[in-house]
């Protein structure tokens, strides 16, 4: 005779209502090597984005009534670098994949990490599925590619003055 392990049913319906918990369920993001690297409250495509490179904007301490987003990093902290912009420079703390080392985000302030009010997520350096790299990732890599040629042509065109001189 059958062993009885429960008699509870389930019942499902794709038809159904989303209820405010389905919702409101947590994100996860993966390095592109397949690496977990956050979980977030919110989908990274609502957050707003950083006019100077791009970069997903996290607030991570409340700041009157903006609240911080919950969300945890799994993530290697690396030495401050100096970035050069219009204003200046800026320091950067960035923090790096564990598994591959590929640059995740960064923040403003010295270790830990969410030490300050925001936290920054390089676009294109996570995605939702795992082993699947998304477009965005290549974002501005064929401009990169065409200053990179421009630039060593040049290099190639003031070598050849300095000999023909």
């Amino acid at each position: 005779m059958p062993k009885i392990v429960s008699r509870s049913a389930v019942s499902a319906s794709t038809d159904a209502v989303p209820t405010e918990s389905s919702v409101a369920a947590l994100k996860v993001y993966y390095c592109l090597c397949g690496e977990f690297i956050l979980v977030i409250d919110k989908d990274l495509k609502l957050l707003p984005r950083r006019k100077t490179d791009g970069a997903i904007i996290l607030r991570s301490q409340d700041a009157g009534s903006a609240k911080a987003r919950a969300f945890k990093f799994n993530v290697n902290l690396a030495s401050p670098i100096f970035v050069r912009r219009t204003q200046g420079h800026e320091r950067q703390y960035r923090f790096h994949c564990t598994r591959c080392t590929l640059p995740i985000g960064y923040q403003m302030t010295p270790p830990p990490l969410k030490s300050g009010p925001f936290v920054y997520l390089n676009y294109g350096a996570v995605t939702q599925q795992q082993g699947y790299v998304p477009p965005e990732a290549f974002d501005g890599e064929n401009d990169a590619y065409m200053a990179r040629e421009a630039l060593s042509q040049l290099a190639v065109d003031t070598q050849s003055n300095d000999i023909s001189l």
